[in-house]
């Protein structure tokens, strides 16, 4: 199965391949961790698979953040206001963990397209939620890209 996915997957041109794994990123739980291991299973290699992953999770999470940050500006005119009861959920996993802990566990749970927004929507600064998405965005992707590039050797018995 895999070795027909590489097949087809060599007669498309590089571009449609690299555009196919980078949208693949922008989907919401699929992300740069799935995205990579569908590159690497069809044939890219391990760091381009992780490169342009991770570029299409980044290009559609950074603005939905941008976009929430602002939005909460312009509803709350910079007062508190009361949170949604996902906000609520957000906002406790928030005060436990703290940005870095959400960040990092998050897309255990729930996407990052949803969590950054999320946490800058119940008041977390902005920089510190897109420094620690980008890491948590970079550290699911390294570490599905290292696993599928194991289990495709191990698949094709290398």
């Amino acid at each position: 199965m895999i070795e027909a996915l590489q097949n087809f997957t060599q007669t498309l041109p590089e571009v449609v391949q690299w555009l196919a794994v980078m949208a693949i990123g922008a989907i919401p739980y699929v992300e740069s961790h799935g995205a990579s291991l569908v590159g690497v299973a069809a044939g890219l290699p391990p760091v381009l698979a992780f490169v342009l992953a991770v570029l299409g999770n980044l290009l559609i999470t950074l603005p939905l953040i941008l976009l929430a940050a602002r939005v909460r500006a312009r509803v709350t005119g910079g007062r508190a206001k009361e949170l949604t009861p996902r906000q609520q959920k957000v906002r406790r996993a928030f005060d436990r963990f703290g940005v870095a802990g959400v960040s990092l566990i998050g897309p255990i749970l729930l996407p990052s397209q949803f969590t950054g927004p999320a946490l800058v929507s119940i008041g977390a600064p902005r920089r510190n939620v897109i420094t620690w998405q980008v890491i948590a965005i970079l550290a699911w992707g390294l570490l599905f890209t290292v696993l599928a590039g194991f289990g495709i050797n191990l698949l094709a018995g290398r």
